[in-house]
Formats: C-alpha cells, structure tokens, sequence
C-alpha cells in the first residue's frame, strides 16, 4: 500500500509540475519573484504600523510545537543557530529531551495539542518558566488519507485532524494571547499549507483544517492590528519530510533544508510579509487569483482517479 501511495504521490507530482509549464508557465519562470501584481498578493506586506520596530533575528524566546520531526524541527535548529531561546513541543517527549540535549539553550515541554488540559498546562508553565517568550509557531499538525464512505472510522480520522491542525492553534493562541500582548514585540506564525487553497481530495479534512488556519490567521491579524504582536502564515508545499510515509523518499518534492531556508530569508524581510509563501507554493496559493484554480486542482488530482 505504501509503494502505490509513493507511486501516485510522484505521479500526481509530476503532472503537477507539468501544469506548471503549461498552464502557468510564467510561474515557473519566476515572475512572481520580480515584483509582479500576483507576488504582492501572495506576500503582502505586513500590515504593522510602519513606527513598528521589526522583531530582531537573536534574542527571541520561540515555542514551536510539532518541534519533534519535519518543519518544527528544521525550525527549532536554524533559530537556535541564530541565537534564540528555543521551546520544543510535542507529544513525544523521550523524542523532544533528545532533541534537546543536543543543543544549549533548547529546551522540550510535552503538549497534546488535541487536550484542553494539556494545552493550558503548557502555557501556564512556559510562562512560569520562560517570561520571555515572544514568538509561538502554531506548527502541530498531522496528514493522513480519508475514504468519505468509511462511516464512522472516517469521521474519526475527520476529528483527529480537526482537534490536532485547526483547534491546537486556536487553543494555544488562546492560551497564550495574554502573556504575548504584554511583550514589547511578539508574533504568531500559524502553520497551514499550499493545499489550503488547492486541495488533494484523498486528504479531505487536513485540506479543510488548512484552509480553516489561513481563514482564521487572517481574521487573528486584524484583530490584533493595533498590538504589538505580529500574525503570519507559513503555507508550506508538498516538502520532502514524513507528514506522510515515504513523502520524505519524493524527489519531486522540495527538500526541507531549501524551504527553510527560503522561509528564513522571507523572515529577515523588513518588512516581514504576512503569508511566508515560498516560490514553490504560489502555483496553489495564486491559482484562484490567476483564474486557473480549476486546471490546477485537476492536476493535484489526477493520479487518485
């Protein structure tokens, strides 16, 4: 089952890429990244009053959950390297104090995004134990495929998906919103996906929950407007990383240390823009804006029949 799953991820991948030099040629050939009107809407500028001095690069108190594997982790390594206060988080915690040990001043705490509970304890000890903290990665999050005929199993895979990706961070934003209100400079940055605006049908709810983070960041960016906290939403696309098995074998998709680093050059912006969206997630990011959403979606799925 896995193989065939490999084999239509790079199948679906390829089609993809040839879309991409078909439909959306232009993309391909990096317009985007030369200032066009399409660029601005996919990293519009932050909406921060201009008097608002950027957030330092060093410095920083950072909690990223999802801090075990994939983007949490790559995350957790390079700002720790940039001389921040690093807080990992998961469930995992034998994975997250190994993690740990392995660099000064990072540190593992066990969340459970899913658990109310959990997540309260969470913020009422980091709080205790780092007053500093001023940046949070809204990172959790897990993948896998639904077969909406399944009944019951179908929707509990649907609510997994729903607690852990749309309300971890709503939790923990929540949660958190008191004590970064206080910091003389603070940001959130929710973790959604390129699929959040084109969607892969075998993956019908972590499309939903995505689409859910982007709806939901926005709206938390308004609202916060006039405080000192920055909002941003990092939309990732297909990444070689094991949100799903054997995703992190697909030379199609975009090595992980390359989109970190991207996103780490879209982070020193000033200023930053408010969707890190790295070139290789604007095909589905701009697709309904350049009018070709449905040639698009028809790509990404294709191989699943």
């Amino acid at each position: 089952m896995e193989d065939n799953h490999e084999q239509k991820d790079i199948l679906n991948t390829s089609r993809r890429n040839m879309l991409v030099g078909s439909v959306a040629a232009t993309i391909a050939a990096g317009y985007l990244a030369s200032g066009s009107t399409a660029s601005a809407q996919a990293q519009p500028a932050a909406s921060a009053a201009p008097t608002r001095p950027a957030l330092p690069a060093s410095g920083n108190t950072i909690l990223i959950t999802g801090g075990s594997s994939g983007i949490g982790r790559a995350l957790a390594e390079q700002l720790h390297a940039r001389d921040n206060t690093v807080i990992i988080a998961a469930r995992r915690t034998a994975v997250l104090q190994d993690i740990a040990s392995r660099f000064p001043n990072m540190h593992a705490m066990t969340v459970d995004v899913r658990d109310p509970y959990s997540v309260k304890r969470l913020a009422r000890e980091i709080v205790e134990k780092h007053p500093t903290l001023n940046v949070v990665f809204n990172n959790a999050g897990i993948m896998r495929p639904e077969n909406v005929f399944d009944g019951d199993s179908a929707l509990a895979e649907s609510s997994d998906h729903i607690e852990t990706n749309l309300n971890g961070p709503i939790r923990l934003t929540a949660a958190l919103l008191p004590h970064l209100a206080k910091q003389p400079r603070a940001r959130i940055v929710n973790t959604s996906s390129g699929l959040a605006f084109v969607p892969r049908a075998t993956f019908p709810t972590y499309c939903a929950t995505k689409a859910g983070v982007h709806s939901y960041t926005v709206s938390l960016r308004h609202q916060l407007r006039r405080t000192s906290i920055d909002v941003l939403e990092l939309a990732p696309p297909a990444l070689r990383t094991e949100l799903t098995p054997g995703q992190s074998r697909i030379e199609a998709f975009m090595p992980l240390d390359a989109f970190i680093n991207e996103v780490l050059g879209l982070l020193d912006r000033n200023p930053v823009p408010d969707e890190l969206i790295v070139e290789r997630a604007k095909i589905q990011r701009l697709a309904e804006a350049e009018g070709r959403f449905f040639q698009t979606f028809e790509a990404i799925n294709r191989a699943d029949g």
